[in-house]
């Protein structure tokens, strides 16, 4: 196969997938057409939604309506039934696994949800231009996880094709943009014989061309929904007769950001979704806030976490009402093997399309990939984040957000070949 078939059947497969955006638990479009394409390539054992999920472990999870609005759209847009049929209840994902004789067990985990966010419709928004804009009003691709599930898929192609001696597995991560994907498939049972992990993402502001051998500075990351409950009461007639939730989530929130930095590391709080009350003349009897502690180390964000738990109940207490707290996903910290690192950079030096090898980075956000990272390493195996650069008109997360496919065969041949290096190497 020319390198230019090989990229047009990257291309397409990325451009279909970019149409076709879904958040998380809601991959049912997505995971079916992953499947499609693993059957055709032809992989030695298929896993498909509860297979590879820890069922108790699930954050995040939408309503039974809002599953089945996402589930009917899935099917109107041609996703097969038999395969439907499995990932009933938000069960989305899949791992693929290649078995070619005796050597390590390398596993390549890519995630596949979209973001809840419109996209552009700007006629310099190549996807709007090209016709491949997402489908989907309240939905779209805006991290890069279109391409992450089409190189995983071009990555299992490759080393079939190759000369790799031991045990690949793909991992098609659901949840990532909930931080709430990662550790049901960590605690599923496929990583136990994992000796190596890779994970990958594209772009993270390195252009065209940049690969970052291993990413650390993850910043673990707790997301959490406060629900405050008070009484209401006529607001002119008997204001003393109500408890007001919405006084009660203010207070928390300016509590909130008073939380004390600590001298051990960086640390992060955040009120990004508040709400409540039902009109002007009535003391409100509910109010939420949906908000995020993160820290430079797993220990940063459990400090975070206790006190803002502090926090909520403090002021719940204060003006008279209850609170109930929830934890909407989490993920913790993780540093790159430098064994992995090593090998991921001097493939780097010789993959065609690469001319600016880097050898780490900080990421400076969070990743649920850590999940799977820390599972591997505390059963003595390695793990390391790699970036794949491209250069992104839009940052993202935005309306805007598209990547250059000419990295999209880069990845796959940096990937694929770092794993053949790996099985040959074993650091």
């Amino acid at each position: 196969m020319s390198q230019q078939t090989r990229r047009d059947r990257l291309v397409e497969l990325r451009r279909e997938l970019h149409r076709h955006p879904e958040p998380a638990w809601r991959e049912f479009y997505t995971t079916c057409r992953i499947v499609d394409e693993l059957e055709t390539i032809g992989v030695d054992e298929l896993y498909v939604g509860p297979e590879v999920l820890a069922d108790d472990e699930r954050m995040a999870v939408p309503d039974e309506d809002e599953l089945a609005r996402w589930y009917e759209q899935a099917r109107e847009a041609g996703a097969r039934e038999d395969i439907l049929e499995r990932l009933e209840g938000g069960y989305t994902g899949a791992v693929a696994v290649l078995n070619r004789g005796e050597g390590p067990t390398v596993a390549l985990r890519v995630d596949i949800d979209g973001l809840l966010r419109e996209e552009s419709t700007d006629e310099d928004h190549a996807p709007a231009a090209e016709g491949f804009r997402s489908e989907h009003a309240d939905a779209m691709h805006a991290c890069g996880h279109d391409a992450h599930a089409t190189i995983g898929l071009g990555v299992i192609e490759a080393i079939k094709d190759g000369d790799f001696e031991g045990t690949l597995k793909v991992l098609f991560q659901p949840g990532e943009e909930m931080v709430a994907g990662g550790k049901p498939m960590a605690k599923s049972g496929h990583l136990d014989d994992v000796d190596y992990l890779l994970a990958v993402h594209i772009g993270l502001d390195h252009p065209t061309g940049e690969v970052v051998a291993g990413i650390d500075g993850f910043l673990a990351v707790s997301h959490f929904r406060a629900e405050f409950e008070g009484v209401p009461a006529h607001a002119g007639g008997k204001p003393e007769e109500g408890e007001n939730a919405v006084q009660a989530m203010a207070t928390a929130i300016q509590n909130l950001y008073a939380i004390p930095r600590n001298s051990d590391g960086a640390t992060r709080v955040n009120a990004g979704l508040v709400g409540g009350g039902t009109a002007t003349n009535i003391v409100p009897e509910h109010a939420f806030i949906e908000g995020e502690v993160r820290g430079e180390t797993t220990e940063l964000k459990d400090y975070m976490k206790a006190r803002a738990e502090r926090v909520l109940e403090s002021a719940a207490e204060m003006h008279g009402c209850t609170v109930e707290r929830s934890t909407e996903g989490e993920a913790p910290s993780a540093e790159s093997d430098e064994g992995l690192v090593e090998i991921v950079h001097g493939v780097a030096g010789e993959t065609r399309g690469v001319d600016d090898p880097v050898r780490r980075d900080t990421l400076g956000g969070s990743e649920d990939a850590t999940y799977l990272m820390r599972e591997v390493q505390q059963n003595g195996g390695l793990a390391a984040y790699v970036g794949v650069g491209t250069d992104h008109p839009g940052g993202h997360h935005t309306a805007t957000f598209d990547v250059d496919e000419d990295s999209l065969p880069v990845a796959v041949d940096l990937l694929s070949d770092s794993i053949r290096e790996i099985a040959r190497r074993r650091p």
